[in-house]
């Protein structure tokens, strides 16, 4: 769980700047990319990532800028970039300016469940993070360059000469 804001900052810094720049490398024409036909297209996926940080935290009642978990995914993956950026930037205005370190032990009705607001904030990294690492195998697949997540990607580690 998080237990302080100060360490959800911490923690987002890093992650939605890891997920800006896998959907950065994202094209317009890689958007259509899938594993079969029954599961999500990138763009789908990205799109998902982007949207569920609103959705997810205005169940707490924080009210974060971004598009609407219904709208239909955009044809621009610079859209989507640009869409998921406002939202992680809002996100972490929000939850700066009006949560304290106490008001994350609140619990609020997620799904079903309560979920005390550290647990939700820690839900919504994990949760981008599945899906990031899901459309990383996506990007590869359409020929497209994944930037360096945790570590050098496979063009940097080979001009390294590490493998």
């Amino acid at each position: 769980m998080i237990r302080t804001v100060a360490d959800f900052e911490a923690i987002w810094k890093n992650e939605s700047g890891i997920t800006t720049r896998v959907l950065a490398a994202l094209t317009d024409a890689s958007l259509s990319q899938r594993v079969t036909p029954a599961d999500r297209t990138l763009g789908e996926m990205a799109w998902h990532v982007a949207t569920t940080i609103p959705e997810m935290m205005g169940r707490t009642g924080l009210s974060v800028e971004g598009a609407d978990h219904g709208a239909p995914c955009p044809a621009s993956s610079k859209a989507i970039h640009d869409a998921y950026v406002q939202a992680a930037r809002s996100l972490l205005e929000r939850v700066r300016r009006t949560w304290t370190d106490e008001t994350l032990t609140v619990e609020d009705d997620m799904y079903g469940e309560r979920w005390p607001r550290g647990v939700t904030l820690l839900a919504l990294i994990v949760h981008q993070t599945h899906h990031r690492g899901a459309m990383t195998v996506l990007v590869r697949q359409a020929g497209l360059v994944v930037p360096s997540i945790y570590g050098p990607n496979r063009e940097q580690s080979e001009a390294m000469g590490i493998s």
